[in-house]
């Protein structure tokens, strides 16, 4: 169990009824897949994956229906797939430490 999780749940279980009224699925960690890279992965990411979104999007004029995070030579890479409004599907990489195109 993640630490974030422990502190979530010990603040549910110490909390009583005011801790728990202000509880929301949000608040917990996603689940991290075995095969998920390390914890501080993201620490030197100066993209966020909502960035690098918003900017594919904008700059391809398609949808991100599908963006995950990967390790490549000790660079952190989103690498999105996009649906363009004429049905075509691509993947492109990004680069997360300065939101270039790979």
């Amino acid at each position: 169990m993640g630490l974030r999780r422990c502190i979530v749940l010990a603040a549910l279980l110490g909390g009583g009824a005011g801790a728990a009224a202000g509880y929301s699925e949000s608040a917990l960690p996603a689940a991290t897949p075995a095969s998920a890279p390390a914890a501080g992965v993201h620490a030197a990411t100066a993209v966020s994956m909502d960035q690098a979104v918003r900017m594919a999007e904008q700059h391809f004029h398609a949808r991100v229906v599908k963006a995950e995070t990967q390790r490549d030579n000790g660079r952190t890479v989103y690498v999105l797939r996009l649906l363009s409004d004429a049905g075509r599907v691509w993947t492109v990489r990004v680069d997360a430490a300065n939101g270039t195109l790979l």
